[in-house]
């Protein structure tokens, strides 16, 4: 048999499909949970000595929404509560983009990645999926979608491009 035959018998086998293992829901939200803590605690506590102690006793989002007295008595800054949410994201869309995953994530052991080439995601994909968690969450069943889906991608998932796999 000739070289140049066997060199196209080698390159005419198919690849084998990655099996990918998604993310259940479970350790997701352990993921976001812990994200929650181990990014959103730093966050807060540089808020805190630059906006001042008292800044930290304002009424939250929740007391706004239902009008509530201390919404009225002690309104929020609003430009502390914007700069919380930026910092946020900034950090997570980073980390996502650098590492594909944040700390509570890497504890879980999922990544963020590319729906369709399972590589990390850009930054636009990445923005919009971090802005895609507030539609899931004004909508509560955008979380749920996961379960009925094979993939178990959730409506930021879905909006953005991305998806949350195990890791190997």
């Amino acid at each position: 048999m000739r070289w140049r035959t066997l060199k196209k018998i080698k390159h005419s086998i198919p690849p084998k499909t990655p099996i990918i293992n998604y993310a259940s829901f479970s350790s997701r939200v352990l993921g976001f949970l812990t994200d929650i803590f181990m990014i959103g605690l730093p966050i807060s506590l540089i808020l805190l000595m630059v906006f001042g102690y008292d800044q930290m006793h304002t009424a939250g989002a929740v007391d706004v929404i239902t009008n509530n007295q201390k919404a009225l008595k002690n309104p929020p800054n609003p430009l502390s509560s914007i700069l919380q949410i930026i910092l946020f994201m900034v950090v997570t869309v980073e980390l996502w983009h650098r590492y594909t995953q944040t700390p509570g994530k890497k504890l879980s052991h999922i990544r963020v990645v590319d729906a369709k080439t399972l590589a990390p995601a850009t930054y636009g994909k990445l923005i919009v999926r971090f802005v895609g968690y507030f539609l899931s969450l004004i909508s509560l069943v955008g979380f749920f979608i996961g379960f009925f889906r094979n993939d178990k991608r959730c409506l930021h998932d879905l909006i953005s491009g991305t998806a949350v796999i195990r890791e190997n």
